[in-house]
């Protein structure tokens, strides 16, 4: 295969913090990735950046006292000492506010406009009249029009958990002056995503393949893609325009008026990459132009819309030299114990604490690397599984092998190996397996590739007991053999810091310093030691973890609550408030209809009157437990405050409630029914 020419970005952090862990795990796998490409041959330019604009920073830097480009430029200062401490490896860092971003957002835009898919409409927003400033929702609170809470936000309501819009909300303030908002009119800029050319092309580009023949998307993207597409086409026309005072980029030909920071934020990975064209001699627009350029983005799931809608339609109906992406590759959430990440739950990981701690950065990445693969699933911390992974893994089998066979070399054989024990049937059928280690790395399944080396450590271990160096060493008649067995163990261990170089950047670098040996490629795995090249004395690699000082200190125990487990049934879920409850709206409701869905066998489709004056369409899942005859004209419980879901079938709009048992499905499902006499939008409470 031709050298790759690779455009690999990460997602860009709002410059409003510090790096978080969830940002050094996008950053760790695709710094793998990248390292992977560039140890096949390929030429890879992987750059970042710092999103600074909007009004957050803005507001932040006004309380500061000071300009939004000091406040997110004493960000930015603090940003290496993250990348280096954990090995990543991005070749250039740079930020939105660029002059760059401000040139090619523009160029964009007016691309954009020339095609016709830019137009204007008067909106209505709140007006802070003392901040002379329009109103984000977020920066809107009041009393809840559902439930009456006070001092909810501008579109919900965390008590009932009610969605509205900020013209909504009883009694609105601001929460940057206190004071009451007035409505008032602006004329705002939009892109006409729903545009039907924009949905055909999303449709196919959404469901096409990159270059290297690997769906763009993944299966779980593609499918909340193809509900966002639909049928018909629902994507909603994008607001990318806001009202001075704005920190961020000016509309061309439009005084007053910005663009969105979610406009100009992903026009940063070009940016990036022009500025670091511009540093290295490269050509910006023949890198974009090559047809053999392959884009890549890394990204969370939480920024699939932008990045494979708003982002690729942007780009396609620019036109050239823009390119769209050839991948997006999205993966979900870090979690601690199986909980979202928070400080004040006792969840949250610092990395800067990590390094602090004197913690290495590639424990971590190892750890991480073994849980990835290439699905959007979400990683889980534990300190247990952390501690065995590292200190089993990589010193019990990996490091291991290196200090039971290179003080042998070194101090009975002047450092030299046996050349003719490279040839090893156990060697052979190491590098066998190289093309594997290599494919699992490609398609980004980092856990099957370091699974796969654990096993490779395995054997040159159980090679390594059975053929006992250290009892050769005591019988001068065994020199020879004792020579072959050291060798074929150091050759092994050479054979998998190759394999894990992704991984393990600064191990690979320490052991090709000991060894002798050139910078690993995919292509060493045919280039053994050799006696040519005498090894140096060994020293430690890698630290086990200290659990006192080092573990327990970044992740603090948190005494676990026990668990009441009902006889024979499912433990009691953890204890709720009243206010919690509160926030449920359950409701009787009628089975109005029921109908089978067509394409599923789980789900039943219900056509149900809570006493609305309309009716609502929910699907549920129990059609193994019912048939449709069987609920028509039933009385039911349903939660009537969830979130509306947009599924493959349609638009779910409550959830049904139902028993069962999950730890015996024997025992069967049954729908709730209410007592004889209550009827349709009755509350339970």
């Amino acid at each position: 295969m031709s050298q790759r020419n690779l455009f690999v970005t990460t997602a860009l952090p709002y410059a409003n913090g510090a790096f978080h862990m969830g940002h050094i795990m996008e950053y760790i796998q695709a710094d793998i990735w990248v390292r992977h490409e560039r140890m096949s041959g390929n030429k890879v330019h992987f750059v970042g950046a710092d999103d600074v604009h909007g009004a957050p920073i803005m507001i932040a830097a006004q309380k500061r006292g000071i300009t939004p480009q000091a406040f997110v430029a004493e960000i930015a200062a603090g940003r290496k000492q993250y990348l280096d401490g954990f090995h990543i490896s991005f070749d250039n860092w740079h930020s939105t506010d660029a002059v760059e971003n401000h040139e090619l957002s523009q160029d964009i835009y007016r691309r954009l406009v020339a095609a016709g898919l830019i137009y204007t409409k008067e909106i209505e927003q709140y007006y802070d009249t003392v901040k002379g400033m329009f109103l984000a929702d977020r920066f809107i609170k009041g009393t809840c029009p559902r439930c009456g809470a006070t001092d909810q936000y501008g579109d919900n309501c965390e008590k009932c958990s009610a969605v509205y819009s900020p013209m909504e909300v009883v009694n609105p303030y601001s929460t940057l002056s206190g004071s009451r908002p007035e409505i008032r009119k602006s004329t705002h800029y939009f892109f006409k995503l729903s545009d039907p050319q924009c949905v055909q092309f999303l449709r196919d580009w959404t469901n096409g393949k990159g270059k290297d023949g690997l769906p763009r998307v993944q299966q779980e993207v593609l499918a909340k893609d193809s509900e966002w597409l639909g049928k018909d086409g629902n994507l909603s026309d994008w607001d990318i325009s806001r009202d001075e005072p704005y920190f961020g980029i000016a509309i061309p030909d439009a005084p007053g008026k910005y663009f969105y920071v979610w406009l100009d934020a992903p026009v940063g990975y070009l940016a990036s990459l022009k500025n670091y064209c511009d540093k290295q001699g490269l050509d910006f627009e023949g890198i974009l132009s090559d047809e053999k350029t392959e884009q890549i983005h890394f990204i969370g799931k939480d920024i699939i819309y932008f990045h494979t809608l708003f982002w690729p339609a942007m780009l396609h109906f620019a036109g050239k030299p823009f390119r769209v992406p050839d991948h997006v590759n999205a993966h979900g959430f870090m979690t601690v114990n199986g909980e979202k990440m928070s400080k004040s739950r006792g969840t949250g990981i610092s990395p800067l604490q990590y390094l602090e701690l004197g913690m290495d950065a590639e424990w971590l990445r190892y750890y991480l690397a073994a849980k990835m693969n290439s699905r959007v699933e979400d990683v889980d911390f534990t300190k247990s599984d952390f501690a065995q992974r590292v200190n089993s893994d990589l010193i019990g089998k990996y490091v291991n092998i290196a200090s039971r066979a290179a003080g042998f070399i070194f101090k009975k054989f002047e450092g030299r190996v046996d050349d003719s024990a490279m040839q090893d049937p156990l060697l052979e059928a190491i590098r066998s397996r190289a093309e594997e280690v290599k494919g699992f790395f490609e398609i980004r399944e980092f856990a099957r590739a370091t699974r796969l080396v654990m096993e490779l450590a395995d054997k040159i271990n159980e090679f390594v007991d059975q053929e006992k160096p250290w009892e050769l060493a005591k019988n001068p008649e065994a020199r020879a053999e004792l020579h072959r067995v050291s060798s074929i163990a150091l050759e092994g261990f050479r054979l998998l810091t190759l394999y894990l170089k992704p991984v393990l950047p600064a191990t690979a670098t320490r052991v090709e310093d000991f060894l002798s040996i050139e910078p690993l490629t995919w292509a060493s795995v045919s280039v053994p030691l050799s006696s040519a090249s005498p090894i140096k004395a060994f020293k430690h690699l890698m630290q086990r973890v200290d659990m006192e000082k080092q573990l327990d200190v970044l992740v603090p125990e948190k005494a676990p609550e026990p668990e009441p487990v009902l006889p024979g049934g499912e433990a009691i879920a953890p204890e709720c408030t009243i206010d919690d409850f509160t926030k449920i709206d359950l409701r009787v409701a009628k089975i109005v209809k029921c109908e089978p869905v067509e394409g599923s066998t789980k789900l039943l489709r219900l056509t149900l009157d809570l006493g609305e004056g309309r009716t609502r369409n929910v699907f549920s899942g129990i059609a193994s437990a019912y048939k449709p005859e069987q609920l028509e004209g039933r009385m039911t419980v349903v939660i009537a405050n969830l979130a509306p879901r947009k599924m493959r079938f349609g638009v779910s709009e409550g959830m049904v409630l139902a028993a069962s048992d999950a730890a015996d499905k024997s025992l069967g499902l049954f729908v709730l029914e209410p007592h004889s006499g209550a009827i349709p939008g009755m509350r339970i409470r």
